[in-house]
Order: C-alpha cells, then sequence, then structure tokens
C-alpha cells in the first residue's frame, strides 16, 4: 500500500478533511498525533497545518567590509575543500595524501574566492544594507487536519483523559 497524506498532490482522490484541534506550538501537535497513535487511530489520515505564517527576519549583526569578507571565506573554505578532497580521491599516486593536500588547497582557494566575492556583493549594495540577518517563517498555530469520515473518532481520542 502506498503511503498517502490528506490532500498530499500524489493521491488520486481528496477526502474533505476537517479540523479537529488547534495548538499554539508544534510539540503540542506532534504530541497529540502520538496519543492518536497510540490509541491505534490510522494516523496517515492526519495532518499537522502550520496556520498564520509570520515571516521574521532576525538581524545578527552590522556588516562591513571585514565580516563581508569572513563571511565569504568561510562560506568558499567549506566547498573549496570538498571539492579539492574528492579530486585529490581520484588521483593515481598516492591518493591519501593527495587527498589532504588538494583538500587543504581547495579550502584556502575557496576561502579567497569566497572572500573576494562577498567583498564585491557588499559593494554593490552601497550601503543600504548595513546588517547581517537570518529570515525564517514560522506558523502562529498548528491544526490537527483530520479526514472527515475518522474526525468525530479522532476529537473524541483527543478529548479523553490519559
Amino acid at each position: 500500500m502506498d503511503p498517502w497524506s490528506p490532500g498530499s498532490p500524489g493521491a488520486s482522490t481528496r477526502s474533505a478533511r476537517r479540523t479537529v484541534a488547534s495548538y499554539a506550538d508544534y510539540a503540542d501537535a506532534e504530541r497529540a498525533v502520538d496519543r492518536l497513535a497510540d490509541r491505534d487511530f490510522p494516523v496517515e489520515r492526519v495532518a499537522i497545518v502550520g496556520q498564520d505564517l509570520q515571516a521574521v527576519e532576525q538581524v545578527t549583526g552590522r556588516m562591513n567590509h571585514p565580516t563581508a569578507a569572513w563571511r565569504g571565506a568561510v562560506s568558499g573554505a567549506v566547498p573549496g575543500a570538498l571539492l579539492g578532497w574528492l579530486f585529490g580521491i581520484f588521483g593515481w599516486a598516492d591518493p591519501l595524501v593527495a587527498a589532504i593536500l588538494l583538500a587543504v588547497y581547495g579550502l584556502l582557494l575557496g576561502a579567497v574566492i569566497g572572500a573576494v566575492i562577498g567583498m564585491i556583493v557588499y559593494a554593490f549594495q552601497r550601503g543600504r544594507r548595513d546588517f547581517a540577518s537570518v529570515a525564517y517563517t514560522r506558523p502562529q498555530r498548528f491544526e490537527l487536519v483530520v479526514d472527515d469520515e475518522v474526525a468525530d473518532r479522532a476529537a473524541r481520542l483527543l478529548a479523553e483523559e490519559d
């Protein structure tokens, strides 16, 4: 039997669904689904839906040329080391030494290229964005949505005390 989730794009048919509970955080919604599973409820007919999405951009600090160079160097060093290691591992003579040496060279070259690109990108912004940030989306509440045919049973099971 293929795994199926209510309202999934790959499903051949969609059944009506109903919200049976709403929670302030994901952990509570997760515990509710776990309670349903413990009571032999067909949890493959349940979905946790995040509602009222909120975009949040958390400012992490000031951005200047040295910071832009550092962030670029760090983000360039990792792929540089990985590519160097991959090239080294397929070498013919002494692959272990070649892999390690090329990984170090890749790390250094990736860091230099990343730093240069980080500074160029920062310079093109011309002071419009002198801060670093992390953006994420978070829901305000989580709803437990269940297929309509079994929604009454789910609501009853959730209402029962442990």
